[in-house]
């Protein structure tokens, strides 16, 4: 069973950077898309950005030219570096990794991102 095990949260002031990091627990074949997703208190959980094989990068516009996705394809990591942080964006952050050969994600654990005014 693979883990995907996320890194970097925390809390910060308004106008911070974080960066998070996800690596899975062992290598995965053919990976395709890799994203973060998001879910603040009361809230649904939202993509915040996500990454083709090929580089290719969507991003929620909440968070456009704030926020920049990047991946690892040597050690299948992928990061969120997050820069200009606002209390709204606070929230627990969750990292996705679809495999080519696999109709599903695997998902991390979640790691909490507190930024306050």
């Amino acid at each position: 069973q693979v883990r995907l095990v996320e890194s970097g949260g925390g809390l910060v002031q308004a106008g911070g950077s974080l960066r998070l990091s996800c690596a899975p627990s062992r290598s995965i074949f053919s990976i395709n898309v890799m994203a973060w997703y998001r879910q603040a208190p009361g809230k649904q959980r939202e993509l915040v950005a996500r990454i083709t094989s090929g580089g290719i990068t969507n991003y929620a516009d909440s968070v456009k030219g704030r926020f920049t996705i990047s991946r690892d394809n040597a050690t299948d990591t992928v990061y969120l570096q997050m820069n200009s942080l606002k209390p709204e964006d606070t929230a627990v952050y969750y990292c996705t990794v679809r495999p080519a050969w696999l109709n599903s994600d695997y998902w991390g654990q979640g790691t909490q991102v507190t930024v306050s005014s």
